[in-house]
């Protein structure tokens, strides 16, 4: 698996660099965004891990700038704050997980074959509800008026649900299915609220629906 690894303290990139190639990837390190988004815009990669604090361009912008020009390679956050801030700004912009340093190279490995795993799950999968279709494959969520892309995790969420009309979970459970319990309850949250202002903003007529408190989806009218 190709990985592209963005983090501007070399010696940390050395080191993460080893233990990656150790664990069977093949890992192309570079060390400021500019340069990640130059290899990013013209090569194939499996997984992309970007440190938000970098020279010339930050990992936000790298990740902007590629769900704008539709990739939709998955994208692990490094950030050395532990603000929500960074979690928020990260998945608002489609990153599908965050990791906050220092971390242990058992989670990163972990994480990254997480991501990878999801990847393959859902591609090539086109469902439908409502006036509402989900490209798995590219993300892209549609309706009669409008559409648009969801991250690669929402993407995830989503096809739960939609396989799962009427059953009632709560974050903890959808934690526990969906990712071995190894996200946060604020994490669960900011993935909920964006999904849910997501189908909002394609399902104009409100006919798609994830209620609270627990999570319930459906359609309106069936």
């Amino acid at each position: 698996m190709k990985i592209l690894y963005a983090e501007d303290e070399q010696q940390i990139s050395r080191a993460v660099t080893e233990i990656l190639k150790i664990e069977g990837f093949d890992v192309t390190s570079v060390y400021d965004g500019g340069e990640a988004w130059g290899r990013i815009s013209t090569g194939y990669y499996d997984a992309v891990i970007l440190d938000i604090m970098m020279p010339v361009m930050d990992g936000i912008d790298v990740l902007e700038k590629m769900r704008n020009n539709d990739i939709f390679t998955p994208v692990l956050m490094l950030t050395a704050k532990a603000s929500i801030d960074d979690r928020i700004k990260g998945l608002s912009v489609g990153a599908d997980d965050y990791l906050s340093k220092p971390f242990s190279m058992k989670e990163l490995v972990a994480r990254i074959n997480s991501m990878l795993r999801r990847k393959n799950q859902y591609k090539n999968e086109i469902l439908k509800f409502g006036n509402t279709s989900l490209d798995c494959t590219t993300g892209e969520l549609k309706s009669e008026k409008s559409s648009l892309r969801l991250s690669n995790i929402e993407v995830e969420l989503l096809s739960f649900l939609v396989k799962n009309p009427g059953a009632i979970y709560s974050g903890e459970k959808l934690n526990e299915i969906l990712w071995q319990n190894s996200k946060s309850a604020d994490s669960i949250s900011l993935y909920i609220a964006y999904l849910k202002n997501k189908l909002t903003q394609v399902c104009s007529d409100s006919s798609i629906i994830i209620s609270d408190p627990g999570y319930i989806f459906g359609v309106k009218g069936r």
